[in-house]
């Protein structure tokens, strides 16, 4: 878990760097930066024209660009990246072709999508029963094709599916209709607007849009009313002023008054004729055009950092990273998540299907607990008490945010999503740098599962799954050939969160057992029977007036060894007095045995003394047992030493035998 979320910090360090090295480049051949300004004069017509509808400002569409360009610098500074972003938005619009629309299929499928989003803007066409279109399939395609930039979603209602609701709504003909919120209050009531013009082309019915919508924000012509806006209002916190010589406000600052309503007030101060400056100096606005967000914290004046584009997409990252909501966060954490799951493929060795069937459990374990995670998350937002709480988050959020790093992430964020195709190269050229270093990593130490084939691995994965439908409590979860300790793993209490319950049954897969110190014991001379070491705190009981060792606990003239191995030398001893006579029990030489098991001479689970050539197996805690025995035990589910109740899947620290 950790390893995965330092690769993943990592990648986005090599992000970080691989931007500015393209800064470098690009400077490096043409000489110019992404925020050097541009002065639109020296524009071509084309290029002003590209700039007036990525920012949605109406133009007077006269041959000559002087009153073009004097309409871009009312509406704000050009930067030489925001050209570049138009240029190529244009350039991607125009290869596209046409952009999807919905269809809606009847008034219930209308309303949950126009009238209940109570956040956005749409324009539907309405087909009059036995009517043709309002626009033709040509024009509408166009119409889709500007007004989708600005974050305008549309549709189409043909009343032939549900001649009642026309009827009802009184759509007699074939019209155009737009739905916005009616007020800036959240979840307000959304309005519908009935297109009235004659001329059916994209132009005018782009004005007649954003004309409607720029009416919801509020407008200021004199500076008594822009002095009671700027006071503090703990209603209405934060608040964007846009000051302009505009009849009215661009397109993409309309469109964004309706995405942020409830969350931020949009202002526009209408500056065209005013008689008062002084006002301005005083809140601190020395030129015109200026947005400014205004804070509980301050004022921030937008484009003055890297990145920051007088367009819809940048400014909605601004916003939404100053001011954001519960989805906001939800969507950010469920793509992190993912990134970080998607690491699985490329840490994990061994066969290829090995690594997919690790990625798709991942995934689903990882994506069950965010989303498990959330439910408490929200239901403590909830809670009127931690209403102060949340507003010194959004404090602390709104003060890195407003930072030269916080803006240079914002910019990055907004390149690669629009090169989704460098995002994933740079993804997969990291995971395969990740993939190189973990072979190296384990070459010294690599297990035969890691390079096991994919037949032999899909074999090992029928017989567990053959095993778990045998035994369903042994579970999910592959146990560490190692016996490593399940607590230090974060993975086991993702899969333990992701399957609750499960919580009071087992998750242990029976392969551990496959690691466990087996051994035989070698046939030699007979000696009297000694008792079991149960407790693991002392040896076998004293026979006779005889000697014991004191680092085994044991008599040192007893047989036994490793399977396998060599037998030791051993004397026959015969009975003194107190002593029984030869009982035909034969006892090893612990010095032989595994050195993390303790030595003892009586299996615990069928009370039966250990002879010559039996095969014994040793648990974690440093008991021993008949091998038959406990595996007899643990296959029935109970996955703990019958002494101590040690579970038999975790390690312990090394056992020292105890003195007598």
């Amino acid at each position: 878990m950790w390893l995965k979320l330092f690769f993943l910090l990592l990648y986005f360090v090599v992000l970080f760097v691989l931007s500015r090295i393209f800064e470098a480049v690009v400077w490096y051949e043409t000489g110019v930066f992404a925020t050097q300004l541009v002065d639109p004069v020296t524009l071509s017509y084309k290029k002003l024209k590209t700039i007036l509808e990525s920012r949605g400002l109406g133009h007077p569409g006269l041959p000559g660009g002087k009153d073009v360009s004097e309409l871009v610098e009312k509406s704000g500074e050009l930067t030489q990246g925001e050209l570049y972003s138009a240029m190529k938005k244009e350039k991607e619009q125009s290869e596209a072709g046409d952009v999807e629309t919905t269809l809606f299929n009847g008034e219930a499928h209308f309303y949950e999508l126009v009238e209940d989003t109570k956040d956005g803007i749409w324009l539907v066409q309405v087909i009059a029963q036995n009517r043709e279109a309002p626009l033709s399939k040509s024009s509408w395609g166009k119409v889709v094709q500007k007004v989708s930039q600005f974050g305008i979603r549309t549709g189409t209602f043909n009343c032939s599916s549900d001649h009642r609701s026309c009827i009802k709504r009184g759509w007699q003909r074939s019209t155009l209709v737009m739905s916005a919120p009616q007020t800036s209050a959240s979840k307000g009531k959304v309005m519908l607007k009935e297109y009235d013009g004659w001329r059916m082309d994209t132009e005018h019915i782009f004005r007649w849009i954003t004309s409607h919508v720029a009416h919801r924000i509020k407008t200021l012509r004199r500076s008594d009313q822009l002095m009671e806006e700027w006071r503090s209002d703990s209603d209405h916190p934060v608040k964007m002023f846009l000051f302009a010589r505009l009849p009215q406000p661009p397109a993409f600052f309309s469109s964004l008054s309706v995405k942020f309503t409830g969350r931020i007030d949009f202002i526009f101060v209408d500056v065209c004729r005013w008689s008062n400056f002084s006002s301005l100096s005083a809140i601190g606005v020395t030129r015109s055009p200026a947005y400014i967000l205004k804070m509980p914290e301050g004022t921030y004046h937008y484009g003055n950092s890297f990145g920051e584009f007088l367009s819809l997409a940048s400014m909605d990252v601004f916003l939404r990273s100053v001011q954001p909501e519960v989805n906001d966060l939800f969507v950010l954490s469920l793509l992190l998540i993912n990134l970080l799951a998607w690491m699985d493929l490329f840490i994990t060795q061994g066969a290829t299907v090995k690594r997919f069937v690790v990625l798709i459990r991942t995934l689903g374990t990882y994506n069950s607990i965010l989303l498990v995670s959330w439910l408490p998350v929200l239901a403590l937002l909830q809670l009127p008490y931690l209403d102060s709480l949340y507003g010194y988050s959004l404090k602390l959020l709104r003060y890195a945010d407003t930072t030269t790093l916080a803006s240079l992430v914002r910019a990055d964020w907004i390149f690669y999503s629009s090169h989704p195709a460098l995002f994933l190269s740079t993804y997969l050229a990291h995971g395969l740098l990740v993939d190189y270093f973990e072979k190296k990593r384990r070459c010294g130490s690599r297990s035969q599962e890691d390079s096991s084939t994919n037949l032999e691995w899909l074999a090992s994965l029928w017989d567990w799954y053959a095993s778990y439908l045998l035994h369903p409590i042994t579970s999910f979860q592959q146990v560490p050939s190692d016996l490593s300790d399940w607590e230090d793993d974060p993975s086991f209490l993702f899969e333990r969160l992701a399957f609750p319950d499960l919580w009071l049954r087992p998750l242990v897969n029976m392969d551990y057992m496959k690691a466990l110190p087996t051994w035989r014991l070698s046939v030699d001379t007979p000696s009297p029977p000694a008792g079991p070491c149960r407790d693991g705190s002392k040896g076998p009981p004293p026979l006779g007036h005889h000697d014991y060792s004191v680092s085994t606990g044991l008599a040192p003239h007893s047989g036994c060894h490793k399977e396998g191995a060599s037998s030791s030398s051993s004397v026959n001893r015969k009975p003194e007095d107190g002593g029984g006579g030869v009982s035909g029990r034969e006892l090893c030489d612990c010095s032989e045995w595994p050195p993390s098991v303790l030595p003892c001479s009586e299996c615990v689970v069928c009370l039966e003394n250990f002879e010559g050539g039996e095969l014994l197996m040793g648990l974690p805690c440093g008991h021993a047992f008949h091998q038959h025995c406990i595996v007899v035990w643990l296959a029935a589910g109970r996955h703990c030493c019958p002494v101590c109740r040690w579970p038999s899947y975790k390690k312990k620290s090394a056992v020292t035998p105890p003195l007598d």
